[in-house]
Parts: structure tokens; sequence; C-alpha cells
């Protein structure tokens, strides 16, 4: 984060700008929108910003002369727009000197602080930032927020805001007024609000509200739910909408070691997060004791949100959790994520069936149970099929040998991603008799995928992700 986001209160409060050119006059501006008592300070003064000090005689100075230190005295934001470099970077540093908050336009490393993108619909406001890198980019994603948003949604904040002391004397406790404003906020009264029919969502939030306190002990009672959610294979743009809406509305998330920062990025921030995973020797958390977490937080009344990496149904032991909370009685969904296979598979350009090569593939575990694998060998050392193998790095070795062993033949091509879909992602490619040994001498890491068959050697055409960060060798 280059920057702190922050809203400042700045009206009836003095702040200066020095220029008085076109880019000064877009600054003003924004200033008077805010209420602001501005000083504008230059030799000469655009029309603009004369026109404008007619317009808001209350709030805005017009001064043509040089500017000077004493400019700063009492000031609680300064903006640099003239097209004087050097007078700029003094400006910038005798205002830092003093620590009062300064903008240099169009030059973000004199600013102790810079100017959003804004989307007005106050009291809704949404600030975006390139942290200065790109100003264009920012102006289209104004765009594309700008049109999502009804246009009188500050309407609509603006009656919560009203009963918002009402509400909560009536509802007491915090899940039950979350959800009782998640209902207005998305639901008819909102609708109403967007209509222009602002009388009826009156009427339409207080049934609401009455329909909520008509049992003192709803809280109390109220059972909560558990979403069980897949979270891919690390990428976020590769969540599906539903994951991603259940993820925005959990009141605590519990959370696996393969679930990418990225994707926890996108749950509600202030969801109490619980890290429940689990590598090789290490559970932080047995899965006994995360089957018993998911039952009594929903039987609290919370929403949890169980944040799986990959697909839970896919070597995720999400069958175990849910079948525990059926014998519990909680309420629970299940959200289907892009499991490893297909994730990484895709972003490595290796098919995982294909016409010529392989009809048909199967999905294995590599973990060992007991310091051994005990897998159907004769039935996985097949050609025209496609393997595949999850948590596969400890027993690499042992993998390749065993098929080789079961008939396999030794120039099978087989392929290691390492952190599938991430920008951190690497392929290193050999065969079976190789890739063991060309794995140890590059240290890989955890999360990896084994994809072992003969749609491994299109790789070299189909890849398209990261394609640089491959360790490409042509099996003999």
């Amino acid at each position: 984060m280059d920057y702190l986001p922050l809203f400042h209160r700045i009206a009836a409060r003095p702040c200066l700008v020095v220029g008085g050119g076109d880019v000064a006059l877009r600054k003003v501006r924004t200033l008077c929108e805010a209420g602001a008592h501005i000083s504008v300070i230059a030799p000469a003064i655009c029309q603009g910003l004369a026109d404008m000090a007619l317009e808001y005689p209350a709030l805005l100075g017009l001064f043509e002369r040089e500017y000077c230190k004493s400019d700063l005295d009492d000031v609680v934001l300064v903006i640099a727009a003239t097209s004087d470099q050097p007078l700029n970077a003094a400006i910038s540093a005798e205002a830092q000197a003093r620590n009062i908050p300064v903008n240099v336009v169009d030059n973000p490393a004199l600013c102790s602080v810079i100017f959003p993108a804004i989307v007005d619909r106050s009291p809704i406001q949404i600030a975006i930032t390139s942290s200065g890198t790109s100003p264009v980019m920012t102006r289209l994603l104004r765009g594309r927020i700008e049109s999502l948003l009804p246009g009188n949604l500050g309407t609509l904040a603006k009656l919560a805001a009203r009963y918002r002391s009402k509400v909560k004397s009536l509802l007491r406790g915090e899940n039950q007024r979350r959800r009782f404003w998640e209902t207005v906020l998305d639901g008819e009264v909102a609708e109403s609000v967007y209509a222009g029919n602002d009388a009826q969502a009156d009427q339409q939030l207080l049934a609401q509200l009455e329909m909520m306190t008509a049992d003192a002990d709803l809280d109390a009672q109220s059972s909560g739910e558990v979403y069980l959610v897949g979270a891919g294979p690390g990428d976020p743009d590769l969540l599906t909408f539903r994951a991603l809406r259940l993820m925005q509305q959990a009141d605590v998330v519990l959370h696996d070691r393969l679930v990418s920062p990225q994707v926890l990025a996108m749950v509600r921030r202030d969801a109490e997060r619980i890290y429940v995973g689990k590598r090789a020797g290490d559970h932080a958390v047995s899965q006994q004791n995360i089957n018993s977490l998911l039952v009594d937080l929903a039987k609290q009344g919370k929403r949890v949100l169980r944040l799986k990496g990959g697909d839970p149904f896919i070597f995720g032991r999400g069958g175990e959790e849910i079948e525990r909370l059926a014998e519990e009685g909680v309420p629970f969904q299940v959200v289907p994520g892009i499991t490893a296979a297909s994730g990484c598979a895709s972003y490595a350009g290796i098919p995982l069936t294909h016409r010529d090569f392989s009809q048909s593939v199967q999905f294995i575990t590599g973990h060992k149970q007991d310091y051994k694998l005990d897998l159907n060998w004769p039935s996985l050392a097949v050609p025209n099929q496609t393997l595949v193998f999850y948590m596969s790095l400890v027993s690499l070795g042992d993998i390749c040998a065993e098929l080789v062993k079961h008939g396999l033949p030794r120039d099978t091509p087989a392929a290691l991603v390492e952190k599938g879909t991430t920008p951190e992602q690497r392929v290193v490619i050999s065969d079976l008799a190789n890739l063991a040994d060309k794995v140890a001498g590059l240290k890989v890491r955890a999360p990896t995928l084994l994809i072992i068959g003969h749609v491994v050697s299109l790789h070299k055409k189909l890849a398209w992700f990261n394609t640089e960060n491959t360790e490409q060798e042509t099996p003999e």
C-alpha cells in the first residue's frame, strides 16, 4: 500500500492553492465542493477562477501576486499547481517541514497527499487512485464504477442514517442488526428508494423492523450458517460470483494454508479470521477440531466461511466437514471452486485430455499414509491417460519410480507445476526418469501439482502464462 486512504473534513478550513491556471482551477473546484475556504495565489489568474470566485464568494479568495512562505501560516492543506517546478519543489519542502499536507500536481514524488478520482454519491463516496502512476486508468475505473451505482444511492444512505439509532435501540444483538441492514440495503427498501418512492421505503423499513423485533429473543435463537467455499488454485479472478458474495457477508472465516493472500484479501475486512491450515507434519488445528469449530460458531448465530484452496470436494475433506454439520443440524451451502488440476494445467498450457494423447484423466493424492504410498499402481501405469497427483512434492521420487516399475515408459513426459495460476508459477518439464532429480536441484516449494502423460509434451506449444518461468527439458 503506497498511500493510506483517508477522508478529510476541510469544510470552513483554510486551504492554499498556488497557481492560477486551468490545473489550479480543477483542484479549486474540488475544494469548493468540499466547502473549504480557499486562497488562490498567482501572478495571473485565469478567467475560470475569476468566474468561480463569483460563484463561491464566501469560499474563494483570489490574490494576484507572488507566493511567499508566510502564505502557509495556519493552512491545513497546500496545493502547488504552477508550471515553475523549482517553485513547486520549494513549496513542497516548506509545507512538509511544517507538517502541512501538500499536493504537487503531476509530481507524486513531491506529494505527501494525492487527489484520487472521486465517485460522489454523498454521503457515500468512493476514492480511486493509481498512486499517481496512471491517471487515465483511474479515470476509466471511475467511469465503470459510476455506471454501476444508482444515482440516488446517497438517498438510501441518508435513510439508513435516520433510523440508525432507532434500530440500535430495538435490535440489541450485533448479528441481528447486521442482517437487518443487509436486508434493508439490498432488498425492497433499496428498490423503492432507487425508484424515487421515499415514503414507501420508510414504511417498508419500519415494517421490516417491527417484524424483527416481534421476538425479543430472536438474536439468541437465530441459527448461523456455514459456507463451504472453494477458493480455487490461487488467482482471485478464478473465484465464482457466488463465492465472492458469500465471502463478503461472512462474519468469521476459517481458511487453509493454500488460500492465496490475494483471495483472502477479498473477504470482508471486519470478519474474524482463523487460520486452520495444514502442512506435512504440522497441523495447526486438527480436522476434528475444525469440524467442531464450524458447529460451535454457527450455533452462536454466525455466518461462517470455510474457505478452502481449490475445490472443497477434491482432496479437501469438505465431505467430512459437512457430514458433521448435517449431524448437528447446522445449515450449510457448498460453492465449488476450480480445482488445482484444472487451474494449474490450464495455466501451464497442458490439456488434461487430448484426442491424440489421452482419453481419460485420474486425480490421485500423493500424500503418504504411514510413510508409504498405498496406490493401485497397475491401474495407473497404463497408456493414453493423464495422471494428476495432488500433494506430491515429498513423494515425487517414489511416484515416478513406482510408475516405471509397473510398466510406464521411463521417457513418459511429466511436469511439476509450482504455485500454479499465481505470478510465481513455475513449470518444471522432464520425464519420469529425470523429473525428481531435476526438481531436487531447483528448490521447489509447495503447493505443487504433478502431471504425467503425453499431454505434457504440448506445453511447449500451448504455454501462455508466465512462460519465462519454465524449466524445460526435452525427454530423450
